[in-house]
């Protein structure tokens, strides 16, 4: 049984995608923990960015400006937003397929406070 996002991404469980490219697919997540909560997953499994490697440049940074297209389409560009990649689990990583979250729409603590991602 493939994982939940490689699931969403193939479109055997629904979620509320806003973009879809040859790349990545973002969505909304489940339990957003701001008002734009958004996920940019890559289509092809890598557990977590330790998986990544040099070759994968191109996606990573295809995440990255993803994320701020997204980010400009949220109307959240001006306003700011937080990118973050969890990676295992002492940082939170829940979903072992790499995600980047897109959080927005709200002012956010700095530094982070214990349990914010969790």
């Amino acid at each position: 049984m493939s994982c939940v996002f490689c699931q969403i991404i193939e479109g055997k469980l629904p979620a509320r995608v806003v973009h879809r490219d040859a790349l990545v697919t973002v969505f909304h997540d489940r339990a957003p923990i701001t008002p734009v909560h958004l996920l940019i997953v890559p289509n092809r499994h890598l557990e977590s960015l330790n998986q990544a490697q040099e070759e994968d440049k191109e996606l990573l940074g295809h995440m990255i400006l993803t994320a701020q297209n997204i980010a400009s389409r949220m109307g959240i560009e001006q306003s700011g937003y937080r990118l973050v990649i969890n990676t295992g689990r002492d940082a939170g990583q829940s979903v072992f397929h790499l995600h980047l979250h897109l959080l927005g729409g709200a002012r956010m603590a700095f530094p982070l406070q214990p349990g914010e991602f969790s």
